[in-house]
């Protein structure tokens, strides 16, 4: 749901109603009682990923998975003699 911005008419103040968007737009000014309220138009702050689920890795492919493991250097195959890896040297 989003966050809407208003501003009262009549006496200026500005106010942020968190509601769905097919509940109509507040008229009635919380600070002053008046019915001046007028919702605004602003560029918002976009969309907000919150939870698990929103990073590009989480919806690939078991294939494309399964080929990533194999890519990584198995930490078992390594000696610790090489200059180019960064496993500890036994």
């Amino acid at each position: 749901m989003p966050t809407y911005e208003y501003q009262c008419g009549a006496c200026g103040h500005r106010f942020e109603k968190y509601q769905s968007m097919v509940e109509k737009a507040v008229k009635k000014c919380p600070e002053c009682g008046k019915s001046k309220a007028q919702r605004l138009i602003s560029g918002g702050a976009g969309v907000l990923f919150k939870g698990s689920g929103f990073y590009q890795t989480d919806y690939r492919s078991k294939g494309y998975k399964e080929s990533a493991s194999k890519d990584k250097p198995s930490s078992a195959s390594c000696s610790g003699d090489c200059s180019s890896c960064s496993a500890p040297k036994k």
